[in-house]
């Protein structure tokens, strides 16, 4: 019993200083951008009149409306695709038994291996000879198949926890590999499906590496990408650069907050087994 307290104490202390390490960045990056503009912020200290203009100057400093539609546009382009070819790829790979599906899927896994920066060059030249520079698709293809093997994983950990019996009594019915796939496998799916999206949604929304590098236009950016474009104009402003980047998190933020019961539900149910 005392060892359970102390366990349950060290646990609950941990949580806190997690918290605290989580939360502090956000509650400073909060108060230096209600300082007056080109001030120099010194510690965590709350401005005596909070310009909380800064936010609407950053807002219209940026053109985040443009960047807001271009990053959806980009998300949209992403997100739906790669979840397809994911779940499509991870049922076959966890629920149908293909000669050297193994040896496929183990390469497959080998691109979790590969950063995003040491990929990045070879990209650029490629995006170059298909004409795709300075393009929304830049960023859209290259991310679908960096999400790939991810992807794969994730759903192939699903279909594999899913009983083969389930299966087998479908193709006695008499269904076949897609109707197998459609109306019993995808269904149940949901909760994985779920999760992953809200992953790729996130992971597209702040990607940075391949929007500053293969596009040149920050409206045709991601908001996160655009970023660098505002530090550039603003670098020296330090409250407006806090308020531009707190608006760009605030829609990933709002995401996660509505969706992390699906989250943690999708990882309770065993969507990561396997």
């Amino acid at each position: 019993m005392i060892t359970s307290r102390r366990e349950a104490l060290i646990g609950r202390v941990l949580l806190v200083v997690l918290m605290l390490v989580t939360v502090v960045p956000f509650v400073t990056l909060f108060v230096t951008a209600l300082h007056p503009s080109g001030t120099y912020p010194s510690g965590l200290s709350w401005p005596d009149d909070p310009q909380w203009g800064n936010f609407v100057t950053a807002f219209t400093s940026a053109r985040m409306g443009a960047l807001l539609w271009s990053s959806t546009l980009i998300v949209l382009g992403v997100v739906p695709l790669a979840l397809i070819f994911g779940t499509m790829a991870g049922f076959a790979f966890g629920q149908i038994r293909m000669k050297g599906g193994r040896v496929a899927f183990l390469l497959l896994v080998l691109g979790l291996t590969l950063p995003f920066e040491g990929i990045i060059t070879p990209l650029y030249f490629q995006m170059r000879d298909f004409g795709l520079l300075n393009t929304r698709w830049a960023i859209i293809l290259p991310l679908i198949g960096l999400f790939m093997p991810f992807s794969v994983l994730w759903m192939r950990a699903h279909f594999v926890s899913v009983p083969k019996d389930l299966s087998e009594a479908a193709s006695i019915d008499g269904a076949g590999i897609w109707q197998l796939f459609w109306r019993v496998h995808a269904p149940l799916a949901r909760p994985a499906l779920s999760s992953l999206a809200i992953l790729l949604f996130l992971w597209t929304w702040n990607q940075f590496l391949l929007a500053i590098v293969l596009v040149d236009q920050p409206d045709k950016r991601t908001m996160a990408g655009a970023l660098g474009a505002f530090q550039g104009q603003w670098g020296t402003d330090i409250p407006l650069l806090c308020a531009g980047s707190l608006l760009i998190m605030t829609p990933t933020v709002i995401i996660f907050v509505i969706f992390q019961r699906q989250f943690v539900a999708a990882l309770l149910q065993g969507s990561v087994k396997g």
